[in-house]
């Protein structure tokens, strides 16, 4: 049995009061900064994270990049010119941490390491299903990714070293053509900060901003998803064409009796296009099969998330793990949930109402404590179920000594 992947490295952080002060918004409560800042304007927090430790040590990220399943990328701008690879990259691969202006860039760190997914944790003020990863950025003295702008909103942590950044709240986003980065091709600042460990600079999409190490750096970004709404609709009609089997008004083929001969065979027949007009009227949608294609889409993990599945580990073994340490959601699970459906990991489980209030109590805390299993384990179906996702790696054991 892989007992790593079995147990859970550490619980997942408890849930953030939407109106108690946070120190990681300077003192602001969440439900304010989402009223009067999020995706409005910036804000910058000194000591948001006060005598902050990096997730991971330079070491430590330089091995997340040299790994199949991690996301990395490499932004040099040696001699005056821009360059990105894609990695992975062996550490021997990478240029010296004396060499000037170079940034390394790994996403998904909270997937892998509990720090950063304890860190990302903090916030969950926003909805799970916009939070997307936590990415951090080593850079050497002078490195950067040049002036560019996002689409979706992000916390800059300044987490090691210190990084100078200049911001812009200009409108005009052109990019410099033929260039292996998003640069602006016309960045002109309005304000400038030095972040040292522990501040905090959040930005709303589309903000310029351009940030540059001074000496030696790490940064870690928290982003959000913002899907394209045409990206939505093509992946929402790719779902609806899945339910097409059991619409009973789709049954049947097309049949045109009465049809007269006709003058011009290549003319697309009118009767055809009514009748099929009035039966694709049958695929009409309401909100709640949009919100039951939204659980399932934006639970769906990114396709570079592998679980380490778990070969054997017999039901009755399993009930009496759970039952005496608990269980937690494995770092790469995903769970949301709406008022009939609880979604993990791109599957929709309609859930009776005896189960949903403790699914629910899972996706929201990520965990369920032992007496919090033991008190549901009766339910029909339950751990035969949370046993299969188990197996699969969604779920695992929460850890023996908590």
């Amino acid at each position: 049995m892989n007992d790593s992947a079995l147990y859970a490295q550490a619980l997942p952080p408890g849930l953030v009061d939407p109106d108690a002060p946070l120190a990681l918004l300077g003192g602001m409560t969440p439900a304010a900064f989402m009223r009067d800042i999020w995706h409005r304007k910036p804000l910058l927090i000194r000591q948001a994270v006060p005598e902050i430790v990096p997730p991971v040590s330079r070491e430590a990220l330089f091995e997340l990049a040299d790994r199949d399943e991690v996301e990395s990328r490499l932004v040099t701008h040696f001699r005056n010119r821009w360059k990105l690879e894609h990695g992975p990259f062996a550490a021997e691969n990478l240029p010296s941490i004396k060499t000037r202006q170079w940034t390394l860039l790994v996403q998904g760190v909270n997937l892998h390491n509990a720090a950063a997914a304890d860190l990302m944790g903090q916030f969950r003020f926003v909805p799970d299903a916009r939070l997307d990863d936590l990415m951090i950025s080593y850079a050497s003295d002078g490195g950067g990714v040049g002036p560019h702008f996002d689409s979706y909103d992000v916390f800059l942590l300044q987490v090691s070293g210190r990084r100078r950044w200049r911001i812009s709240s200009q409108t005009k986003l052109d990019l410099i053509p033929d260039m292996p980065l998003k640069i602006l091709a016309d960045f002109s600042a309005e304000q400038e900060w030095v972040l040292e460990p522990g501040d905090m600079l959040y930005l709303p999409p589309q903000y310029a901003h351009d940030g540059v190490a001074e000496g030696e750096c790490m940064t870690c970004s928290i982003g959000f998803r913002a899907p394209a709404y045409r990206e939505l609709a093509g992946h929402f009609l790719a779902w609806l064409s899945e339910t097409v089997e059991e619409n009973e008004d789709l049954s049947g083929r097309y049949a045109d009796p009465g049809e007269r001969a006709v003058k011009h065979p290549a003319l697309l027949p009118a009767g055809m296009t009514k009748a099929v007009t009035e039966r694709l009227k049958a695929m009409q949608w309401d909100s709640k099969m949009v919100s039951e294609f939204l659980g399932t889409h934006l639970s769906e993990p990114k396709p570079s998330v592998e679980f380490p599945e778990i070969p054997e580990l017999p039901a009755r073994k399993y009930a009496k793990l759970a039952k005496t340490h608990g269980v937690v959601l494995a770092p790469a699970s995903i769970a949301l949930y709406d008022r009939t459906h609880f979604f993990l990991n791109g599957e929709a489980y309609e859930t009776p109402e005896d189960l949903a209030p403790w699914l629910k109590q899972l996706a929201d805390h990520r965990h369920l404590s032992a007496k919090e299993v033991s008190a549901c384990a009766d339910l029909p179906d339950l751990m035969e179920t949370f046993h299969h996702w188990t197996l699969e790696g969604w779920l695992q054991i929460a850890p023996p000594a908590l």
